[in-house]
């Protein structure tokens, strides 16, 4: 870090800690040839992620989307808060490890079914039956036999 006072470019850190928000880090500084110190604020750079959707426009990332989309398929079942909140972090988790600035709307999809076939297999179902906007019964008991032969195994 160059010194803001010399500008030399050798600086040392005497102290790090968490800033008041908790989402930097303060370290104060000194400056190796004037011997000043000075302090500097360190934060991670959050690179907005875009959602093309299915009509191809894009819009910014939104968690909530997610949070409504599986809640609403864990409706009435014996699911807890905490659980849900864990799988759609596990769902953040697994769209933002991608490390793309840019993901399709469809791949979010198969990702939160994946993961609602581990939590439930109903709000699997309910799940599916919209995003993949099933036309009729058969293609509906379709998915539900490959779920029941999957739990054979």
């Amino acid at each position: 870090m160059k010194c803001p006072f010399c500008g030399e470019e050798n600086t040392r850190v005497i102290d790090s800690r968490p800033a008041d928000d908790n989402c930097s880090i303060r370290r104060r500084r000194q400056c190796d040839q004037c011997r000043k110190r000075f302090t500097t604020y360190e934060k991670i750079e959050v690179i907005p992620l875009v959602v093309i959707k299915k009509d191809m426009n894009r819009e910014p990332y939104n968690r909530s989307k997610i949070e409504a989309g599986v809640f609403r398929s864990c409706h009435k079942r014996p699911i807890s808060v905490n659980s849900i909140t864990a799988v759609v972090d596990d769902i953040e988790n697994a769209i933002f490890n991608l490390d793309k600035n840019e993901i399709n709307s469809n791949l979010i999809g198969e990702i939160v079914m994946d993961k609602l076939k581990e939590l439930d297999p109903v709000a699997y179902v309910r799940f599916a039956s919209i995003y993949r906007e099933f036309k009729d019964a058969n293609t509906f008991m379709d998915e539900l036999k490959k779920i029941l032969d999957n739990q054979g195994e």
